[in-house]
C-alpha cells in the first residue's frame, strides 16, 4: 500500500478516469539508408501537413540513426504516426512510407489515445494524456504544464529554475 497526498500517472493506471480520446497509428520502421532527399542526414522530422493527403490529421516521420545511438553504424529507425481516421490506419500512412522507399523490417502498432475526464482538483489524481501520433514531443511538454498548473494552482516558473550565474552546482550563489 502506497499512500500520498497527490498522485501523478498515465492512462493505463486509472481506466475509470480516462476516456477514449481516438486511436493513433506507428510504424516503425528499420533502413539502410537515410530518407531520400535529407542531404544524408542522420536525423530528420518531416511532417506530412492533412491538407496534402486529404486528411484531417498531419502525418508525422522522425527518423534518427547510429549518430544517436539508437542504431547499428549505417542503420537508420523511421517512426511513421498519424492520427487513425478510418477503417484502413496502414492506408493512412502509405504517403510516409513512400517517403521511405526500401525498408528492411516494419512494425506496426495500433495504439488507444486516452485523457482524463477531469483535471484532479477533487480526486488529487493527475494523469496524462496518451502520447499522439506527433513527433516533437510538443503536446506531451504542454500536457504536464497543464498537470503541473493542476497540482500546485500556479503556472510553472521556469524563470526561476534559471542557474544563476558562477552556479556550478545547481544551488544558488551563497
Amino acid at each position: 500500500v502506497a499512500r500520498c497526498k497527490q498522485l501523478i500517472c498515465d492512462p493505463s493506471y486509472i481506466p475509470g478516469h480516462v476516456q477514449k480520446a481516438g486511436q493513433v497509428i506507428r510504424c516503425i520502421c528499420i533502413l539502410s539508408h537515410p530518407i531520400k532527399n535529407t542531404n544524408d542526414a542522420n536525423s530528420c522530422q518531416i511532417i506530412i501537413p492533412q491538407n496534402q493527403d486529404n486528411r484531417k490529421s498531419d502525418i508525422y516521420v522522425c527518423m534518427i540513426s547510429y549518430a544517436q545511438n539508437v542504431a547499428a553504424q549505417g542503420k537508420y529507425i523511421t517512426i511513421a504516426s498519424t492520427t487513425v481516421e478510418t477503417a484502413e490506419p496502414e492506408k493512412e500512412v502509405e504517403s510516409a512510407l513512400e517517403l521511405l522507399e526500401l525498408i528492411d523490417q516494419k512494425f506496426v502498432a495500433i495504439s488507444d489515445l486516452y485523457e482524463p475526464f477531469d483535471g484532479g482538483f477533487e480526486s488529487q489524481v493527475f494523469c496524462s494524456s496518451s502520447y499522439d501520433a506527433t513527433t516533437r514531443l510538443e503536446t506531451t511538454c504542454n500536457d504536464n504544464k497543464d498537470i503541473y498548473k493542476h497540482m500546485a494552482g500556479t503556472a510553472f516558473d521556469f524563470e526561476n529554475m534559471k542557474h544563476k550565474q558562477n552556479d556550478v552546482f545547481g544551488e544558488a550563489d551563497q
